[in-house]
C-alpha cells in the first residue's frame, strides 16, 4: 500500500482534510474543516452505479476509473499544485474504500504524506453519535429560561462577549425555535450537519466551567436535540428572565422585522397554528397583519399563545426551575444585557 491509514482520533494531525465524496454527500454533512474534492460528482456517481446494476461491475469500473482519474488530475492541477512536499493530507470517502483509496494512492505517489481515514465518514459519524450520547453529562449547564421575547438569545451573545462559556443551539440550528423561528433566506442544516457542529462545540468547552445555554424544546425547527443533551439541560441550574410585556413586544418587532417587511410570509407562518387556535382567531390575527397593526398582533400572540405554552412546558421539564435565579431586566438594550452578563458568575 502506497499510503498510510489514520483513525478518527488523529483528525487534528493533518494539514488538510479532503472529502472525496459527491457534493450532495458533502452538503449533508462532512468533517468540520474538510474541503470537497469529489472523485465522482453527483451525476457521475449515478451513471457508474447504474452501469454496475444494469450491465456489469466490470463495465462500471472501466467508466468509473476514467472519471476518477480525470477528476483527481483536475484537483491536483487546480487545488493542490502549490502544496509543498511536506504537505500531509487526510482523505476520506463514505467507508474508506476505493474513492478515497484512489486519491490517496495518487497523492502518495506524487510524494506527499497522504493518509486515508480508516472506515471513512461512516466511522466518523459513529464517533459523533457516541460523543453526543456521552459528553453532555460532563457539563454544568446554566439554563436561561423565560417566555418568548425575554432576550435569551441576546443575553447568550452578551455572555459570550463577557468571556463566559456559551452553547448557542439556535445559532447552530439556524432557527429561533418557534413556529415563526425560521430565519429569512436561510435553510436549516441537515440533522447530521447539526450533530457534527454540536459535537465540535462540545469538544471545545471546558467541563470545569459552567456553560450557559438557552432553554429549548426537543426540536428546534426540524432539528432534534440529542437525548443526552436534552436530559443534561433539564438537570441544570435555571436563570429566569423577567422582562416587561411592552419591552418584549418592542424587542420582538425589532428582532423579527423581516416579517413586517414580508407580511405574506408572516401570514403563511401563522397558518401553522391552525391545530391549536380556532379559525376565527387566526382570521383575527390575519386582519391585524393586513392592517399593519403589528404591536397588537405581537402582544396577542404572546398573551394567548406563547406565554401559556411557556408556562405549561417549563415546569414539566426543568427540575430546578422553582430554585431559579430571577433576573429582572427593565429593558433589553445592549448596555443592560452587557451589565447583566458581567455580573453572572463564570
Amino acid at each position: 500500500m502506497y499510503f498510510k491509514v489514520a483513525n478518527v482520533s488523529q483528525l487534528t494531525g493533518f494539514d488538510e482534510i479532503i472529502d472525496v465524496r459527491t457534493p450532495a454527500e458533502f452538503a449533508e454533512d462532512h468533517i468540520p474543516g474538510a474541503i470537497n474534492c469529489p472523485v465522482l460528482d453527483d451525476e457521475e456517481r449515478i451513471r457508474v452505479g447504474t452501469l454496475y446494476k444494469q450491465e456489469s461491475p466490470f463495465a462500471a469500473r472501466k467508466v468509473g476509473a476514467a472519471l476518477v482519474a480525470k477528476n483527481i488530475a483536475r484537483h491536483i492541477e487546480e487545488r493542490f499544485h502549490d502544496r509543498p512536499k511536506s504537505w500531509k493530507p487526510l482523505i476520506y470517502c463514505w467507508r474508506g474504500g476505493q474513492r478515497s483509496g484512489a486519491m490517496a494512492i495518487v497523492l502518495a505517489q506524487v510524494g506527499w504524506n497522504a493518509h486515508q481515514l480508516g472506515g471513512g465518514y461512516k466511522t466518523y459519524r459513529h464517533q459523533v453519535l457516541e460523543e453526543l450520547a456521552e459528553r453532555p453529562a460532563a457539563f454544568n449547564f446554566r439554563v436561561l429560561c423565560g417566555p418568548t421575547g425575554s432576550g435569551k438569545s441576546r443575553l447568550l451573545e452578551a455572555l459570550e462577549a463577557a468571556g463566559h462559556q456559551v452553547l448557542d443551539l439556535e445559532s447552530l440550528a439556524r432557527h429561533r425555535g418557534s413556529v415563526l423561528g425560521l430565519l429569512p433566506r436561510q435553510s436549516q442544516p441537515s440533522q447530521k450537519g447539526f450533530d457534527s457542529q454540536l459535537a465540535l462545540q462540545l469538544r471545545q468547552l471546558d467541563p470545569e466551567r459552567p456553560v450557559y445555554i438557552e432553554a429549548e424544546s426537543k426540536k428546534i425547527g426540524q432539528i432534534a436535540l440529542p437525548d443526552a443533551l436534552f436530559k443534561a439541560m433539564h438537570q441544570g441550574e435555571c436563570l429566569r428572565l423577567e422582562v416587561p410585556l411592552a419591552e418584549r413586544v418592542r424587542f420582538l418587532l425589532e428582532d423579527y422585522d423581516f416579517y413586517v417587511a414580508e407580511p405574506e410570509r408572516l401570514l403563511e407562518q401563522l397558518n401553522f397554528l391552525k391545530n391549536v387556535h380556532s379559525r376565527a382567531q387566526l382570521d383575527s390575527w390575519a386582519e391585524l397583519v393586513r392592517g399593519g397593526r403589528f404591536d397588537q398582533l405581537v402582544q396577542e400572540l404572546l398573551e394567548q399563545h406563547y406565554d401559556p405554552l411557556y408556562h405549561r412546558s417549563q415546569g414539566n421539564h426543568y427540575q430546578r426551575l422553582d430554585q431559579a435565579l430571577d433576573i429582572r431586566l427593565p429593558n433589553l438594550s445592549p448596555a443592560v444585557l452587557a451589565t447583566t452578563a458581567r455580573a453572572l458568575p463564570h
